[in-house]
């Protein structure tokens, strides 16, 4: 049979919640002592489809604002809120209105010439 890993929690909290998860570990003095298990982070997603974004810590909100400007963002238009897929989507779009607006533009010119001529 093995030894007795029962410990003390060192904080007041004594329910066993998501907040208040604690792993034994053996000191160097060979006594089990509890080490309070931080929580996961999330980390921010894009906005546009959802995903974590690449080259972004995922810290608590108290780390993320004492965090250095560059561990909190990615030097690119939109870096820290959209990734690069969905920022790419954004100016190949913006550019193709624009093409379609010159190509109406063009097209109206044409037919307002055709009618001139008739």
């Amino acid at each position: 049979m093995g030894k007795d890993h029962r410990v003390t929690l060192k904080s007041r909290h004594a329910y066993r919640t998501l907040s208040n998860r604690v792993k034994t570990i053996k000191t160097p003095g060979g006594r089990y002592t509890s080490q309070l298990i931080a929580k996961a982070r999330k980390g921010p997603i894009c906005g546009d489809c959802g995903i974590s974004l690449p080259g972004i810590k995922h810290m608590n909100s108290t780390e993320f604002k004492n965090a250095k400007k560059r561990e909190k963002t990615v030097s690119r238009a939109y870096g820290g809120s959209r990734c690069g897929n969905c920022v790419r989507q954004r100016i190949v779009r913006a550019f193709l209105i624009e093409e379609q607006k010159i190509v109406k533009k063009v097209l109206a010119e044409k037919s307002k010439k055709n009618k001139k001529s008739d």
